[in-house]
């Protein structure tokens, strides 16, 4: 399960990192969360994967046969095991993958049987941004109207992530990018086996408070350590 994660590093780093074309200047996001605008990464066709762009789509897949919006789950995320005989991301597996931009997600652990989950902000210990791997879909309603809308692949969570939660985002390597994206020369099944968990000795966890856990709460007190930070042994 991913439903809150953050982009805070400045955008031209995260260009810098993903290397996509476009130029936005976008201001750094603390506590995102499902249905509002998130920056993906996706790549040409026209140029054989080789060139990458930048995008601003709802957080909330919507696949194309969808009638009503309303009436549908709130898709925001898609489990990687089975996911390529799913109908609802079939089709974007295969000709619409992409990256979403993020530095840090976060997650809550139940400390006690009655009392307040614990929340934690999982990055990289380098400090260097996060690719997940997602899928995105164009939903045109009757009247010819568009929305853009992507999802994140989760997969079964690594030594460190399990002391939080079961699930985690799939964080692809910087080398896989190229793989993810390209749906032109790598097929559905080739790409599935990228979606693996992320090393262990990558990531932190760092425990925060909770003013996470309102998503109008949108500044970096929000990611302010409240205790000692975890990170995998040796």
């Amino acid at each position: 399960m991913c439903g809150r994660f953050a982009i805070t590093l400045p955008p031209e780093a995260v260009r810098a990192f993903f290397a996509y074309v476009e130029q936005p200047n976008f201001p750094p996001r603390y506590n995102i969360a499902p249905t509002q605008p998130i920056p993906i990464v996706f790549a040409s066709a026209r140029t054989g994967g080789a060139e990458r762009h930048f995008l601003l789509v709802r957080w909330g897949f919507l696949p194309g046969f969808v009638k009503e919006p309303k009436s549908f789950p709130l898709l925001i995320n898609a489990r990687a095991e089975g996911i390529e005989q799913k109908a609802s991301f079939r089709a974007a597996l295969r000709r619409r993958r992409c990256l979403v931009i993020a530095d840090g997600f976060y997650e809550w652990r139940r400390v006690s049987e009655k009392g307040p989950k614990q929340p934690y902000l999982i990055r990289r210990i380098d400090g260097e941004p996060m690719g997940f791997a997602g899928l995105y879909e164009t939903w045109s309603d009757p009247t010819g109207g568009e929305i853009d809308t992507a999802c994140i692949v989760t997969t079964t969570a690594n030594q460190l992530m399990s002391n939080v939660h079961d699930r985690m985002p799939v964080i692809l390597p910087r080398e896989a990018f190229s793989l993810w994206l390209d749906t032109d020369r790598v097929d559905p099944a080739t790409a599935v086996e990228l979606l693996t968990p992320a090393p262990a000795r990558a990531l932190e966890l760092v425990p925060i408070g909770p003013q996470v856990n309102r998503f109008a709460n949108d500044d970096p007190t929000v990611q302010a350590a409240s205790g000692e930070t975890l990170r995998a042994q040796a």
